[in-house]
């Protein structure tokens, strides 16, 4: 699996969505069940996927698909 699946699934798993709704739309602004416990949860599952930890500011930055992409590029992890 590459590193792009495992970061779509993360989300489709979190979110309960199709990984086709996953793109430069999907963002806490716009999804409906974006909150702070999804959130998280999402984090959680990707750090344990890519076995990382993420740093404070990372969370709180942590608002959209594409902002998510840019963070784990921060780790060296390239989707």
């Amino acid at each position: 699996m590459t590193n792009l699946e495992i970061y779509n699934n993360a989300f489709a798993e979190v979110f309960g969505v199709d990984v086709s709704e996953l793109g430069e739309d999907f963002t806490a602004e716009k999804v409906d069940g974006w909150d702070s416990m999804r959130k998280l949860n999402l984090m959680n599952l990707l750090e344990d996927e890519f076995s990382i930890m993420m740093e404070p500011m990372d969370m709180i930055a942590f608002t959209s698909y594409e902002t998510g992409k840019s963070i784990l590029a921060k780790y060296d992890i390239i989707l």
